[in-house]
Parts: structure tokens; C-alpha cells; sequence
């Protein structure tokens, strides 16, 4: 199946089970104290949804809006990644939300004000798949989220007009981890390296010419 997106033209979903061990998962690369979020009915619930990857089907805890169906989830990481997709669980029936718009990188988290005045335009705008029981995934372009450290999350839309809900949130992609060069520089004694300094390999050459002569 495929969701209609704003911005960014057509992008697939996938809502069937996901099962056995993620090891694309990014939640270990999540900065969990640091998500915070903007019109929650409570706010430390905003962390809650960012679950490990053996708990993404649960629907005990979860974070909904709070005065209107408009909610923000603020994600940053621990280091830069490249997101793949991302992956959603949410509520069904009339607290689920139908948009979503991201934001990349931003310092501070993107809020309501921002948004509708277009002070910043979100670099992904797209529909939301509706009815959804499992988790469902939503592949992103690799050119706009290659070098990722924080992502604004702006559900709205919800399909009674009042709540949003959200039960789960993921990541998957890969991490620029530095590595050591193959070729690492080999310590060699002054005396014998090619480029020790010329006064020394001239002192070495002269004492080397009068041990020959005696």
C-alpha cells in the first residue's frame, strides 16, 4: 500500500508483522532522556513511546495530546545516523492521527507557531496509514536523512478532530562509526628513519667516514 505525502510525492508503507530481532534499530542511539515533547496530556510521556524493538506492540504505555489533536515528539540522538524508515504505532479509531510532518536537525525542538506560520517547512509532509493494528513502516529518502541528529515529529489530523495517540515510535538505519585506518604509521628510531634530520645523518655519515680511516 502507498500514503499520499504533501511535499515529497509518493512514499510506500509496510503494515505487516515484523517479527524476529531488528538489527537495523537505532533505539541505542537514542539520546531517551533527552526526547521531550509539546502539547502532551502528560509530559514525560513523550519518552514512553521510544520503546526497545521486543516491545513495539505495546499498548500499555503511550503519549496523547493534550488540548487539541496536535502533538510534537522531539527525538534527538547520542551521535549522527542515517534513518532508513521509520516505524509507527498508533492509535486507531478517532485518536489517530492521519499527518505527520518531519523535521531535520533542528537545535530546538519545532513548535506550533513555527509550523503555521511557515517559518520552517518540514523536509517530510505525508499521510498516515489509517486502521493499522501492527507496527507499520514508512521507508524515508536517503538524500534528505543521511546525516541525522535530531528529528521534530508533528502529528496532527486525528480523525475525531480532539486526540492524538501514539503508542510507538522507531528508527532503523546504520551509524557513521569512525574506524581506525588500515594502514596505521610505524614508529621507526630517528637514526634509521628516511627522514631523520639532515644534521644527524650528516654527524652519523662523518663519524662513519673516520672509523673507516682509522
Amino acid at each position: 500500500m502507498s500514503t499520499s505525502q504533501h511535499s515529497e510525492g509518493e512514499a510506500n508503507s509496510n503494515s505487516e508483522s515484523i517479527v524476529g530481532p531488528d538489527t537495523e534499530s537505532l533505539y541505542t542511539f537514542i539520546d531517551r532522556d533527552s526526547v521531550h515533547g509539546l502539547n502532551l496530556e502528560v509530559p514525560e510521556d513523550a519518552s514512553s513511546v521510544i520503546k526497545p524493538w521486543d516491545e513495539r506492540e505495546d499498548i500499555i504505555k503511550y503519549a496523547e495530546s493534550g488540548v487539541d489533536d496536535q502533538l510534537v515528539i522531539h527525538v534527538p540522538f547520542i551521535q549522527n545516523v542515517k534513518v532508513k524508515s521509520m516505524l509507527l504505532k498508533l492509535g486507531r479509531g478517532e485518536v489517530a492521527p492521519r499527518r505527520l510532518m518531519i523535521f531535520v536537525n533542528s537545535v530546538q525542538i519545532v513548535d506550533f507557531e513555527d509550523v503555521d506560520s511557515g517559518a520552517r517547512r518540514p523536509e517530510l509532509d505525508i499521510s498516515l496509514q489509517a486502521g493499522q493494528i501492527n507496527v507499520t513502516e514508512y521507508p524515508l529518502r536517503a538524500a534528505v536523512f543521511a546525516n541525522v541528529r535530531s528529528l521534530s515529529l508533528h502529528f496532527r489530523e486525528a480523525e475525531g478532530g480532539e486526540k492524538s495517540r501514539i503508542y510507538y515510535i522507531g528508527f532503523r538505519g546504520s551509524t557513521r562509526v569512525l574506524k581506525k585506518e588500515a594502514t596505521q604509521k610505524l614508529e621507526v628510531p630517528a637514526a634509521n628513519a628516511a627522514d631523520a634530520p639532515l644534521s644527524q645523518r650528516m654527524s652519523e655519515r662523518m663519524t662513519s667516514q673516520q672509523d673507516t680511516a682509522r
